[in-house]
């Protein structure tokens, strides 16, 4: 690791090597060569000829094959130096391995069919591994939602003690979240198409010039090069470049996943102060360098940080596609080469720690209870009010009665620090001819839970179950944190 210049802690803290690698100098100048053999078969397979003779050899394509992965990079950082041109350095440093296919590399096309094509490659393929992520996550909440359907727990509205729900039940609501995102991310994935080989200002104008005119032969270029590289069609009109509203949509999925493990980190983050669940807490972990009995909710304070970044970073991409001109400015590049990757790497760390945060979450039932059984009386007033009306009560008589109570119990509890007491008070108050002992049968849970259990049963049945055996096939990511 280099100490004596800025690293990106994306790349030495939070993303995972895998995604790294998509965003790499590797994985992009592999991509130009694959590139150029597609449309350099493209043109020959559509019979470029000069004089009836082929411009384009299979020997050239066998060379250009025969080096497309041992890229020469001392060579085109080198010439890079020298012509201040990154496309053009690679042209030469291919040529210098390819001497027989030289002349025919990057035929007809400009810097952006290998910078504009590779970035939709790369995009599509990190989208790939995030939705892999992204499920996994769904199917380690849904597990968790299983297990706890029936545990009730206070909920809160306004943090403040709500009607109870269960924390299977809650775990619904930030799976639900994660759903909504993937729904957005299949959505994207299925309506990219790259920029295909357009020219300098998208009209074809070189190819019009190499084919002698022939339109209709020209009409095959795009769908012959998308095919090669994996990809159903190419935009039908650009101008040099894709459209950055592309980068927009994209980076939108990405902010939109952040916002979800945000909410549900909050969440988690409340929820360990209440001590009614927590995220993994190593054995050897230290939670304060001062305070040395903390078990402070790191992982997922580092997922609401991560999430806030992706969410801002979403400004950029929106903004560079507003400020372009015409066919084509070059202001996009820099901020691309930023925004991009970093919004990617950001957010597949993100997923990581929710994949470790959700498999690890410990839930203490006692205190759930204790703290529900605290607040459940002001919860069973109305039921409580219900059955007096039955046994010949006045029910505007009673509310005002159990108001008047709730109070003087509120009041023990804030002022005088006492146990809530409200039961006792109704007990004592012969407006409601119940004993205390009746009153204590309302007090179980389950009863006020409404349909969390059966909601958590219908949104894995007929939800997640299925999405989750659509994609079996990629269930069982672990993953890795490195501090």
């Amino acid at each position: 690791m280099s100490t004596d210049r800025y690293v990106s802690p994306l790349s030495e803290r939070y993303a995972s090597r895998e995604m790294q690698y998509i965003f790499s100098q590797d994985m992009k100048f592999r991509t130009w060569r694959k590139l150029w053999i597609a449309l350099a078969e493209t043109e020959k397979e559509l019979g470029l000829s000069q004089n009836g003779r082929p411009v384009i050899t299979e020997e050239q394509i066998a060379e250009l094959k025969a080096h497309a992965d041992d890229i020469n990079y001392d060579v085109a950082r080198a010439r890079e130096k020298e012509v201040r041109h990154d496309v053009m350095s690679h042209v030469y440093a291919y040529g210098q391995q390819c001497p027989k296919a030289a002349g025919i590399i990057h035929l007809g096309a400009t810097s952006c069919y290998v910078g504009d094509n590779t970035d939709i490659i790369v995009m599509t393929e990190g989208l790939r591994l995030l939705r892999k992520k992204l499920v996994n996550v769904i199917a380690k909440l849904a597990d968790f939602a299983e297990k706890y359907k029936s545990q009730p727990t206070l909920a809160f509205t306004h943090f403040q003690p709500a009607q109870p729900t269960t924390v299977g039940k809650r775990a619904t609501l930030w799976m639900q979240e994660f759903y909504l995102d993937l729904e957005d991310l299949d959505f994207c994935l299925d309506h990219m198409k790259l920029l295909g080989s357009k020219g300098t200002t998208g009209t074809q104008a070189s190819f019009l010039e190499l084919f002698d005119g022939d339109q209709e032969t020209i009409d095959k270029i795009d769908p012959m090069i998308a095919e090669k590289m994996g990809f159903q069609e190419c935009f039908p009109v650009s101008g040099q470049t894709y459209s950055r509203k592309v980068d927009t949509r994209v980076v939108n999925v990405l902010a939109g996943i952040a916002a979800s493990a945000h909410k549900m980190s909050n969440d988690i983050r409340l929820l360990q102060h209440l001590k009614e669940v927590e995220e993994p807490f190593e054995k050897s972990q230290i939670g304060s360098s001062a305070m040395a009995y903390k078990r402070n909710p790191m992982r997922s304070e580092r997922i609401a940080s991560l999430a806030r970044y992706v969410m801002v970073d979403a400004l950029n991409p929106a903004i560079t596609s507003a400020t372009q001109w015409f066919e084509r400015t070059l202001d996009d590049s820099a901020n691309k080469r930023l925004s991009i990757p970093e919004g990617f790497l950001a957010v597949d760390g993100i997923l990581d720690l929710c994949l470790n945060v959700v498999d690890g979450l410990v839930v203490y039932p006692k205190v759930i209870e204790k703290r529900l059984m605290s607040e459940l009386p002001f919860m069973a007033t109305e039921n409580i009010m219900m059955d007096a009306v039955k046994m010949g009560g006045n029910r505007q008589e009673l509310h005002e009665r159990i108001r008047e109570l709730s109070m003087e119990a509120g009041r023990n509890v804030k002022v005088e620090g006492k146990e809530n007491n409200l039961l006792e008070l109704i007990a004592a108050d012969p407006a409601f001819h119940m004993t205390l002992e009746e009153l204590e049968k309302t007090m179980d849970p389950a009863k006020y839970v409404g349909r969390s259990r059966e909601q958590v049963d219908a949104f894995l049945a007929e939800v997640i179950r299925p999405l989750l055996e659509e994609n079996k096939d990629i269930l069982g990511v672990k993953a890795e944190i490195n501090v």
